[in-house]
């Protein structure tokens, strides 16, 4: 049987491959021994959500059954929905444990699952590991002897509509009303993934791209990288008056979004803007928690404001446990994941793209205003990235070249010193640097560079590329 472990986002792996049902059972089964040993005599129960994927339904009844066994209370789904709203259902009803079913921003081929905690955000690193160790090396379980029409028909598994839980944490929080009688016009691309309903069901008149199921997700991986967002930018170029466009991934935390142009507006521009909404509009207090990949101008424009800023390693499990801690005003990385004080301590790409549109009417300007407000602040940048497919000897070549200090020079660039938290980050100066890591689950080499303008973060991944694979020959090439 698979080795089953989790990676910076859960577990996922290719459906009918590693993801199967027995693998599953295999994985409830841990989760609901470690949740009993857990909440012993408490009475446990557990939230469980699907998305959009090939058989998410299926997998979601697997795991319900699963923990309906173990005598714990299962509030199941009634359709697909987001990780945020299974998030805010633990939330809701005091639940022990969360369960969504997703690969997230992985290709249609793949599923997985996330596992969150009784706070509404992922749960923590060294529970994950002790679940791990917990998993079985064999299903134990024969699925087919537990009936889950028994399950429901005893309330041990019962129904829930996440999604309007998740829709009223939105009216409560947001001027919905305001946002519709603006005038300005929006679009909202959900990738074919779980988001698809809220936009639709909030505000009326809002161009609606991809809202509609399909599992294939048409062939173009559900990650708002603006590669996958082409069709968006064309449709937004075609329209000529849409105001602002949000897109996000296929469990909906990551967020993304275009300008009046379709220009792409990424994580790093997002967390700014969010930054100068809540902190100089609205008066809201609270550190800044960031990804060790963002944008250097977070600190910039914290510093103007007299804001604490935390660097932290990719993945919100960390930036989690620093929102039930502390008080946080802003959290993010560069993947898209942001979150706010106002939300549960995880990512919400719907979330985030709609205090951005608030953020639009309240204060009567344009995205590109808004941004200009930022570059005052903070001066303008630019931010690229590029993955490298490598083989596994050629990879740990070249890590091990950036551990021993082998490179102190990327084209006409010399580095000024070495930032090691996750990855290797070289600065050339204040505004630019380069960062290399391995990914931990795909044959890549993962560099991202920031610096002035695109051209000249192009130029640096360019130099970086040619500079790496000079110093680890081999014989096969990236894709």
């Amino acid at each position: 049987m698979d080795n089953i472990k989790f990676g910076r986002d859960g577990w996922r792996s290719v459906i009918a491959d590693g993801f199967t049902v027995g693998n599953l059972a295999r994985m409830a089964r841990a989760l609901s021994r470690w949740l009993v040993n857990q909440q012993r005599n408490n009475n446990p129960s557990v939230i469980i959500g699907f998305d959009t994927r090939f058989g998410g339904e299926m997998f979601a009844e697997t795991v319900a059954k699963v923990f309906a066994l173990a005598g714990i209370k299962v509030y199941l789904s009634d359709r697909f929905v987001s990780a945020p709203m299974v998030s805010y259902g633990i939330v809701c009803k005091k639940a022990s444990m969360g369960v969504m079913i997703t690969a997230s921003h992985s290709p249609y081929h793949y599923n997985g699952i996330k596992i969150k905690g009784f706070h509404g955000g992922p749960l923590l690193d060294a529970d994950i590991k002790n679940i791990e160790n917990m998993v079985p090396e064999l299903n134990e379980i024969h699925l087919e002897s537990l009936h889950f029409n028994e399950y429901v028909e005893k309330e041990v598994i019962k129904y829930i509509n996440l999604e309007e839980i998740y829709l009223q944490n939105i009216r409560n929080e947001f001027d919905v009303d305001a946002i519709e009688k603006s005038g300005l016009v929006f679009a909202f691309d959900a990738m074919y993934g779980a988001g698809q309903q809220v936009i639709k069901k909030l505000l009326s008149g809002v161009h609606l791209l991809h809202c509609e199921h399909d599992f294939t997700f048409r062939g173009i991986t559900p990650d708002p990288q603006f590669r996958n967002l082409k069709e968006l930018s064309a449709f937004v170029k075609e329209t000529g008056n849409i105001d602002c466009s949000l897109a996000v991934d296929g469990d909906a935390d990551r967020v993304a979004l275009l300008d009046k142009d379709g220009n792409y507006i990424n994580s790093h521009l997002i967390m700014l803007l969010l930054i100068q909404y809540l902190y100089k509009y609205r008066g809201f207090e609270g550190k800044v928690v960031a990804g060790f990949y963002s944008t250097r101008k977070i600190e910039k424009l914290c510093n103007h404001y007299g804001l604490e800023v935390q660097r932290v390693r990719e993945g919100f499990k960390e930036i989690s446990s620093i929102m039930l801690r502390e008080k946080v005003l802003v959290a993010g990385e560069e993947s898209g994941g942001i979150a706010v004080n106002s939300c549960i301590p995880d990512s919400d790409g719907i979330w985030a793209g709609l205090l951005v549109w608030q953020f639009m009417v309240e204060s009567g300007k344009s995205l590109k205003e808004l941004i200009d407000e930022v570059y005052k602040i903070t001066g303008s940048f630019a931010f690229e990235r590029l993955d490298l497919e490598l083989d596994k000897n050629r990879k740990k070549n070249i890590i091990e070249k950036c551990r021993n200090g082998h490179f102190r020079k990327f084209g006409n660039r010399v580095v000024e010193r070495v930032e090691i938290l996750d990855g290797y980050k070289y600065y050339f100066n204040a505004d630019e640097w380069l960062l290399i890591r391995p990914s931990g689950t795909d044959p890549f080499l993962c560099l991202y560079a920031e610096s002035f303008t695109p051209e000249s973060a192009g130029e640096l991944l360019k130099d970086a590329r040619e500079t790496i694979l000079l110093a680890a020959p081999g014989n096969n090439m990236p894709q």
